[in-house]
């Protein structure tokens, strides 16, 4: 029997256990994709114990406590910290097979150095543990994101946000970190959605763009992209929760305007057509910028209603969707090639059965010599975001594609603990190539095999981003 998540943890050959330790484990972070909080990093937030460190805003922790029957009071209500950590330190104990349970030992492990597993027995010492080191200087916000090497880290921010606390951060030069805005234009995109009138004045204000038409939605957007831009963004991103469907027919894109600035809702073909013109005029947009634009898929939301209207969004109801994606996809895709106008592109799926689907797609677009790997299969994402979710992922990209190329990892997460989980994607990955070396698929190489585990690990997305 092995020990417990010791330093050969999820590596089963002396190849896997070679490529991580001496190539990947000592290669710093790139977070090109997270949804942390600049206010809290520009603040330096002090958190006021480990339960709002690691439950706070955690949805995949808050599934696994309602999952486990814990009251809704101790997981989103307003319970008493203390007996909110016992609840979790109660869920996580029963969590086998769980990434969350290998995650949290590594949250505990790598920031607090704890060993012992969390379990009602145990979450009373270990919570005046963490919380005695919280109230450190060492542990504030900037120090954590410092503790794993992160060198530059992408939020995720709306058009007319005013990056601020971009600016403060940039403006600190003691703290070393890139902290750079993502592009985030959904809520001028979505034109069906409640609320995208009052969100095209706002839009108006910000930009000094008279908004009365679907082409100055786009010029506005234009315009606050000129403005991320000067402040360091390098990539944009798309919640395509359906994927557009639609021609680009210039009188439906209009229509869908008027009808959406009424507060209505514009039927579904209207809807494809102002959708699919406002991605393919951004992605002109991006190319020019030279930025990479990565679109999420595959997100079936706000499933339970009534927790929704309690809540609202991202707390823990979103699942799945089984959206056929493949040819309204590569529409979209086309159309922006067609124009010659095809930025950098990530491509990620919530739903495994499309694996192949985004394998093939990135394929058919890889026509820009110099850029390797210009279109991406993105990580494992969310609900794939685990042992098994990662292996398929990059299974398939190395079938269909040239896995050396893929830019790897990302926390996709709201917390200032999560990047263990790019060591738990090093280790996967490491086993992975371990395995193909050590079954004699791929020769005992160091050379290679360092170039393409460090590739993998950081210098791709490096590369890739201009980060």
């Amino acid at each position: 029997m092995k020990p417990f998540m010791n330093e050969d943890f999820l590596l089963t050959s002396d190849a896997a256990k070679k490529l991580y330790h001496e190539f990947a484990e000592p290669m710093p972070i790139i977070d090109y994709h997270c949804h942390l909080i600049p206010k809290e990093i520009a603040e330096n937030k002090q958190f006021r114990n480990i339960t709002e460190l690691f439950l706070g805003g955690d949805h995949y922790k808050w599934r696994a406590m309602a999952s486990y029957g814990i009251d809704d009071k101790y997981i989103r209500g307003d319970g008493d910290d203390y007996e909110k950590f016992l609840a979790y330190a109660k869920t996580v104990s029963m969590a086998i097979g769980n990434p969350l349970y290998h995650w949290t030992h590594l949250e505990l492990k790598r920031v607090f150095g704890i060993d012992e597993p969390l379990s009602e027995k145990t979450a009373p010492a270990i919570w005046e543990k963490c919380n005695a080191m919280l109230a450190t200087e060492e542990f504030r916000a900037k120090r954590l994101i410092e503790k794993f090497r992160v060198t530059a880290l992408c939020t995720t921010d709306d058009p007319a946000d005013s990056l601020e606390y971009h600016k403060a951060i940039a403006a600190d030069a003691d703290f070393k970190v890139k902290v750079l805005p993502t592009f985030r234009p959904d809520k001028a995109i979505k034109v069906d959605f409640a609320g995208f009138d009052q969100y095209i004045k706002t839009l108006a204000e910000v930009s000094g763009v008279k908004i009365e038409s679907a082409k100055d939605v786009a010029e506005a957007l234009r315009v606050r992209a000129l403005f991320f831009n000067e402040n360091g963004c390098r990539v944009s991103d798309h919640g395509l929760d359906t994927v557009p469907a639609g021609d680009i027919d210039m009188e439906k894109v209009e229509k869908a305007f008027e009808i959406g600035m009424k507060g209505e809702k514009p039927c579904q073909e209207l809807t494809d057509n102002y959708r699919t013109y406002m991605l393919v005029f951004l992605g002109g947009v991006y190319t020019e910028l030279g930025w990479a634009q990565q679109y999420h898929m595959n997100a079936q939301r706000n499933n339970n209603g009534p927790m929704f209207r309690k809540y609202g969004p991202d707390t823990g109801f979103d699942s799945i969707s089984d959206e056929l994606i493949s040819a309204k996809l590569g529409k979209i895709l086309n159309a922006q090639e067609e124009k010659g106008i095809l930025p950098k592109t990530v491509l990620y799926t919530l739903n495994p059965n499309a694996n192949y689907v985004l394998g093939t797609t990135i394929g058919n677009f890889q026509t820009t010599a110099g850029i390797p790997g210009k279109m991406q299969f993105g990580s494992g994402w969310w609900f794939c975001d685990q042992k098994d979710g990662m292996f398929e992922q990059m299974r398939t990209l190395a079938n269909l594609g040239i896995l050396s190329t893929f830019v790897g990892m990302l926390t996709d997460s709201r917390s200032f603990v999560s990047y263990p989980r790019h060591e738990y994607f090093r280790r996967i990955l490491c086993e992975l190539l371990g395995s193909w070396v050590d079954n004699g698929e791929y020769p005992a190489d160091w050379d290679a095999l360092k170039t393409i585990v460090q590739g993998i690990c950081y210098n791709n997305a490096k590369n890739y981003f201009g980060l």
